[in-house]
């Protein structure tokens, strides 16, 4: 700390007795006070930030560059054979298609789908298929595609003895006319069979929350899964996405609302009674469930109602709705071994 002396002599530049200090003095008198100085630095070690410096400054470029050359090509080699992986099955399931598309045609002729059906085991009783609606095109000409979709796999279960077929597709939209979609179906059956056939059979559509559509010649099938007549019956179900998920979140709001009013106890939830509520609601479980796309993707589909369902689809399938993946969906099924969780 700088003492009472030495702060007067450096404000006036004159001793404790008056005298004239000089700079020598001076600079004496202030030098204990000052930083030490700094090293200097070595004659022969030139300055960091010199270009001398920066040109011998060595950084790593090979290594990096190197590095990144391989995995490049290993990129380049794995995305190459997978993609030749990937046409190559491509190409074989388009031909693989091609050829069951020649090999089993229907012809709309009953007969012949019964005859390929006759040496299976077993066929599903409730089929359940997915439709979607083409993504091109005007609205009315989406809503043929599809409507023909719908008449096709109704007359191709009726043909292969299927009492139940349940068609899901997203929107809804076929739910908006269930007289005009009756109508197609009553006329795509009978180019199959014939308008006057005995052995055509008679068709009810139905939807969830809404009454079922059976005209007079197409009456309510009997306990037997028959007509009154001898004439088969097929009953076709339309579903969409509101009748999956949904129906799920308002059976609960409706079990809890009557479990806080005491109509019932909690301990009566149980699976089945879940099962028996949607079942009656919206469908019970179909046997199987065949997707037409080039993937199996359920789209929104009831999930309660798959819990046991068979799924079949064909990969890399863009055909669309045929009749040879009809027939194959069929084949998977009746070797399906059914063992329900033994």
């Amino acid at each position: 700390m700088v003492g009472i002396r030495q702060q007067a002599a450096f404000h006036t530049d004159r001793d404790a007795h008056g005298r004239q200090l000089s700079a020598s003095e001076r600079e004496k008198l202030l030098k204990p006070y000052l930083p030490a100085a700094p090293e200097k630095q070595a004659a022969s070690q030139p300055p960091q930030n010199s270009k001398a410096a920066q040109l011998f400054n060595h950084k790593p470029r090979v290594r990096p560059a190197l590095r990144h050359a391989i995995h490049y090509l290993l990129f380049t080699l794995i995305h190459t054979i997978f993609s030749l992986y990937i046409r190559i099955r491509q190409v074989n399931h388009a031909l693989v298609d091609r050829v069951l598309a020649v090999l089993y045609y229907h012809h709309r002729t009953p007969e012949l789908i019964r005859r390929d059906v006759k040496g299976l085991s077993k066929v599903p009783q409730h089929l359940s298929v997915i439709l979607q609606l083409p993504p091109e095109g005007g609205k009315k000409d989406r809503l043929e595609a599809l409507v023909h979709d719908a008449c096709e796999v109704a007359a191709w279960s009726a043909c292969a003895g299927v009492s139940m077929v349940s068609i899901y597709e997203r929107t809804g939209i076929l739910k908006s006319s269930l007289q005009h979609l009756h109508r197609r179906i009553e006329r795509n059956l009978a180019s199959y069979y014939g308008a006057t056939s005995p052995l055509k059979p008679t068709v009810s559509l139905r939807a969830p929350h809404q009454s079922s559509y059976s005209p007079p010649h197409s009456p309510e099938p009997s306990s037997h899964g028959t007509a009154g007549s001898s004439r088969p019956h097929i009953t076709i179900l339309l579903i969409s996405a509101s009748d999956g998920r949904q129906t799920l979140v308002d059976l609960t709001r409706t079990l809890a609302s009557m479990a806080q009013d005491q109509k019932l106890q909690p301990g009566d939830i149980s699976a089945e009674l879940i099962d028996a509520e949607i079942s009656e609601s919206v469908m019970g479980e179909p046997d199987l469930l065949i997707c037409f796309g080039d993937r199996v993707v359920l789209d929104g589909y009831p999930p309660w109602q798959v819990r046991l369902t068979e799924i079949y689809g064909v990969q890399d399938h863009r055909g669309g709705v045929e009749y040879h993946v009809f027939l194959r969906g069929l084949y998977r099924f009746a070797r399906a071994e059914m063992r329900f969780g033994r």
